[in-house]
């Protein structure tokens, strides 16, 4: 979340973020309440000092004989006060910590404002689309050609948006995940965790998944107040969460696999068929922590990664520069990647690049101790390096063959035994 010190040294950059991200907050709300906090903790201030100075006043005047019982009483009443503005102070710090967490990240001045997609800017492309000598088919008709998924059965096991994945299909699938993580290893320097696909509400809060998108999380409805994963950012993320870092680890550099579920799948009902769209997906997500000096640096070369895999892989990719309106709520600036798929003839998108300044790490309480040995706040990156299931729909469409096989990318071919392609 944002600095609540904003609310009053400099309210205008709330707005601001408010506006460029298209959420409405009332501010004005948050200054006042921020206003009587500080009053109340000024009243309480006097009346402390007013009992420590009476205090020693009582003792003092009792062995001189004096009567203490105006004394005495007034300090009843002082106590009495005091506890009352405690208590409003309690109920003023829950309002205000509610409202800051309401609050958005301020976009980067290079984010494109605008209030939804129309206004996100390609910033770079990548490789050719591909041509055929035949009308490429879709991926769902190759799968169900080859067997490799099988949607009906995935429906009847846990409902619409919900894959079962069979033989090659599963290789495949799994393959995928396996490359991501041994590459993001091996040529980026990555280290590799395996997290829980459950998480506490405070892990939620930590990346800024709760409050805002409560509603697209699948929540446990035991008292345990569990949340399955919508992404490894939010596990991987936390693993920090309340803890001060040393400067000279910065930045470390984390990478996971995690099965993701997302409620709103679907919601606008479009995109719907085979797997463009589902509830539960696997992806192999990228972390960044580092000094607030290097992270728009950071941003870049983590971008460059995604782009070293896509590349990898041989797809066709293009880059855009998220708008204001279409970014998420706790990103400062988003790049998102989108593969080109020759079935369905659109661009899917594969993999978003997020930097969030300081703004996880507020919420988080992510640390590192700097050379003037004083804690300050972290910059948290991260980018999905890459997601499945439409990053396998565009290989599968964009390496389909005349008689309905499939070619396997060079790169996948040693975890899959050698296979080079999936015939009828």
């Amino acid at each position: 979340m944002l600095d609540q010190r904003l609310l009053k040294d400099n309210p205008d950059f709330l707005r601001q973020a408010c506006r460029l991200k298209r959420v409405k907050v009332d501010i004005d709300r948050g200054v006042e309440r921020d206003s009587r906090r500080r009053e109340i903790l000024l009243l309480k201030e006097n009346l402390q000092n007013r009992r420590n100075q009476v205090s020693k006043d009582i003792p003092r005047q009792k062995k001189e004989g004096l009567d203490t019982s105006a004394l005495q009483a007034e300090m009843r009443t002082v106590g009495q006060t005091i506890a009352t503005l405690e208590e409003e102070e309690r109920q003023i710090a829950q309002e205000l910590r509610a409202l800051m967490l309401s609050i958005p990240n301020q976009p980067s001045p290079d984010a494109p404002e605008g209030d939804d997609a129309s206004a996100n800017q390609e910033v770079a492309s990548w490789g050719e689309k591909p041509v055929f000598g035949f009308k490429p088919k879709p991926h769902w008709d190759i799968c169900e050609t080859l067997g490799l998924i099988d949607l009906k059965r995935g429906v009847k096991i846990a409902g619409a948006g919900f894959i079962l994945y069979r033989g090659l299909g599963a290789r495949l699938e799994r393959a995928l995940y396996n490359f991501f993580l041994d590459f993001h290893v091996a040529q980026h320097g990555y280290t590799e965790f395996f997290p829980p696909f459950l998480v506490n509400r405070d892990s939620m809060l930590g990346t800024g998944q709760l409050p805002k998108m409560a509603e697209d999380m699948y929540c446990c409805d035991k008292d345990d107040d569990l949340f399955l994963i919508p992404t490894a950012e939010v596990p991987v993320t936390n693993i920090h969460r309340d803890e001060i870092l040393e400067a000279a680890s910065l930045p470390l550099k984390y990478c996971a696999y995690s099965a993701c579920f997302r409620r709103e799948a679907g919601a606008a009902g479009k995109d719907t068929r085979g797997l463009l769209r589902v509830h539960q997906f696997n992806k192999v997500e990228l972390v960044k922590f580092c000094r607030p000096e290097e992270s728009w640096a950071e941003h870049e070369t983590l971008r460059r990664d995604v782009e070293d895999i896509l590349q990898a892989l041989k797809l066709p990719y293009r880059v855009v520069n998220l708008s204001t309106g279409d970014m998420s709520f706790s990103a400062a600036k988003c790049y998102d990647f989108e593969v080109w798929s020759a079935g369905v003839e659109k661009w899917l998108e594969a993999s978003s690049c997020s930097n969030f300044t300081d703004y996880q790490a507020r919420r988080a309480n992510i640390r590192y101790r700097g050379e003037d040995h004083k804690p300050q706040f972290v910059h948290t990156l991260n980018a999905s390096g890459v997601a499945l299931p439409r990053t396998l729909a565009a290989i599968i469409e964009n390496n389909q063959l005349p008689d309905g096989g499939v070619a396997i990318p060079e790169v996948l071919q040693p975890y899959l035994g050698g296979l080079r392609e999936i015939r009828p």
